[in-house]
């Protein structure tokens, strides 16, 4: 018996054709500065992807310009400061932190918490590892407050003139 398919497919899959659509009007170059535009509005790189399907009719970068939107971002000096998936939990973990001040009996948030920050201390792990985060990286609580208030993209200077 299979078991893999046992709880059912929520997602589409992408189609195996790596070219680019016929349908795109916009050249590499075009979709570049868009992603540039969108990323100096404060648009994280899930978002843009998202605007660009929707908006532009551009389903997946890689598919036009051959490398990813990160690599793209990286191209032109802008870089999260910390992974995007990484930074999502912990914005979760803070709120919920800040949930469980005002409701400090609430025990199924308190576990939803401790579930929250293992997976946050997993990926850490997993980033030191293959160098998206410094050695000495650690999450805490206090500082992930200060991180979640600043934006996730860094932007340089000659890019916002």
């Amino acid at each position: 018996m299979n078991r893999g398919k046992e709880k059912g497919q929520s997602h589409s899959t992408r189609p195996p054709v790596s070219v680019a659509p016929k349908w795109v009007q916009y050249t590499p170059e075009e979709i570049e500065m868009l992603i540039v535009e969108l990323a100096k509005k404060g648009y994280p790189p899930s978002m843009i992807g998202i605007i660009l399907r929707d908006q532009y009719g551009i389903p997946l970068v890689k598919s036009v310009l051959g490398v990813k939107l990160h690599k793209v971002l990286e191209k032109y000096g802008i870089e999260p400061v910390i992974p995007e998936d990484l930074y999502n939990l912990i914005k979760r973990a803070v709120n919920l932190r800040r949930h469980l001040e005002e409701h400090p009996k609430d025990t199924h948030s308190k576990r939803g918490l401790i579930e929250i920050e293992s997976k946050i201390h997993r990926l850490v792990k997993y980033y030191k590892r293959v160098g998206k985060l410094p050695p000495d990286w650690k999450y805490d609580p206090e500082r992930a407050k200060i991180l979640v208030s600043q934006p996730l993209l860094k932007i340089p200077k000659s890019l916002l003139s």
